[in-house]
């Protein structure tokens, strides 16, 4: 057992934003060092967010903790779910091993191509490490894929999806999004320009949208790659 990552988990489960032996489970079988530049790995177990380069970050545990909470019971065995924003590949992670199965699928969307084959590799070495080189096999069969494309835009193919994490905040819901959450699933997202608030989005059985405001945030914005290359 990594004692560092043990400690980081163990103090979010005290501080109550980990609430179930689920999410602890998950959070203490995705060792976060994978998933950070090298330069930062002695950072890894502290909780704040870290530069993934190209002005993404890895947000801080206890926002992974927060949105694996709010999540949980929409990542059931034989659903699809969608990180927007994907990239190191963390939470993709994370999300699957919430509900793991043949019938289960994760869609990780990241626009820079750099980070794309970055978290490829780093959930290659994950798995390798975790369910004992099955990861090869899930690659094979697609149930975990990193798409190359605008979040905003989500990732129609694939959809409608009963859970979906956005790792951006959008200046307001982005439309695509809502149209691909299905009946019954449950969205994440922070949302705001200059005053950001975290938002749980839940649609009904007739497709009725509810949302709810949980806590004040700080993102990286979800915009267009050029702007984010250039800002």
């Amino acid at each position: 057992m990594n004692n560092k990552l043990e400690k980081l988990v163990q103090n979010l489960f005290k501080k109550g934003v980990i609430k179930s032996e689920i999410v602890k489970k998950v959070l203490l079988s995705v060792d976060r060092q994978q998933f950070v530049d090298e330069s930062d790995k002695i950072y890894a177990y502290e909780d704040y967010p870290l530069q993934i380069g190209y002005n993404a970050t890895i947000s801080a545990p206890h926002m992974h903790a927060y949105s694996l909470e709010l999540l949980k019971d929409h990542l059931q065995n034989g659903v699809r779910a969608l990180d927007i924003g994907s990239g190191s590949g963390y939470l993709c992670a994370a999300m699957f091993l919430m509900m793991k199965s043949q019938q289960s699928k994760v869609i990780g969307v990241e626009h820079v191509p750099e980070l794309v084959e970055k978290s490829i590799k780093n959930l290659s070495q994950q798995f390798k490490i975790i369910i004992d080189r099955a990861y090869n096999q899930q690659l094979k069969d697609k149930q975990i894929q990193i798409i190359r494309g605008d979040g905003r835009l989500g990732f129609e193919q694939e959809g409608p999806y009963q859970a979906i994490h956005v790792g951006a905040a959008a200046e307001t819901i982005p439309q695509q999004l809502l149209e691909q959450l299905d009946k019954g699933g449950r969205m994440v997202i922070p949302v705001g320009k200059g005053n950001q608030v975290f938002q749980v989005i839940d649609k009904d059985q007739n497709g009725k949208i509810n949302i709810q405001n949980v806590l004040g945030v700080r993102y990286v914005p979800l915009t267009d790659l050029n702007k984010q290359l250039n800002k």
